[in-house]
């Protein structure tokens, strides 16, 4: 499946636009043993003219055979490519920009991801993007103060045959008494959708 560009899209999300659209598939909670549960995703990546992304993924939890049994979780965030800001920049909040910015790769490009949950929880991720390949790792999870103990995670995307595969290992109160160790989370295949 041919990778699309749009023509309307800011230098600095182009690199990024093999995820824009709708993808859904199904997926396994944990290392996706036999005995992991099955879950069901429906994830978009869109974009309004601004340098970065909007990301929301839907999950529900279903049955061996792909029925929903009830919702999972949402999460929300923004996917944009880290660099150093520049006077010329917009923001913070609603100051506009005064220039789109030249950017270059030597192979890949450094990205941000920030992700809101439910209950408290918001993640910062760091990492690379690489053509249709992507890892993150965090920088900070922030919790409230009646939010489960998480404290890292890394995340890994990758456009396989035209479908969006990815995987994504946490580091919890559970984990964390081990030496701080990531465990495996989640995976899972999506489609393009539509």
């Amino acid at each position: 499946m041919p990778i699309e560009i749009p023509t309307d899209l800011t230098p600095e999300i182009v690199p990024l636009s093999w995820l824009i659209g709708e993808w859904e598939g199904s997926g396994r909670l944990g290392a996706g043993d036999e005995d992991s549960e099955h879950f069901l995703q429906h994830v978009s990546f869109t974009h309004n003219g601004l340098p970065y992304l909007q990301y929301r993924a839907e999950s529900w939890l279903t049955d061996d055979e792909g029925t929903k049994l009830r919702p999972l979780t949402v999460e929300t965030g923004f996917w944009a490519l880290e660099r150093k800001q520049r006077e010329e920049d917009g923001g913070p909040g609603l100051i506009p920009a005064d220039i789109v910015p030249v950017l270059k790769s030597d192979g890949g490009f450094d990205i941000s991801v920030s992700i809101a949950h439910p209950g408290g929880i918001s993640e910062l991720y760091y990492g690379q993007i690489k053509g249709p390949q992507i890892q993150l790792s965090t920088d900070m999870v922030m919790r409230g103060s009646h939010s489960k103990e998480y404290t890292a995670a890394t995340r890994i995307f990758g456009l396989v045959e035209g479908n969006l595969l990815w995987r994504w290992d946490v580091a919890t109160g559970k984990t964390s008494t081990a030496g701080g160790g990531l465990e495996a989370h989640a995976s899972a295949i999506l489609a393009k959708a539509g």
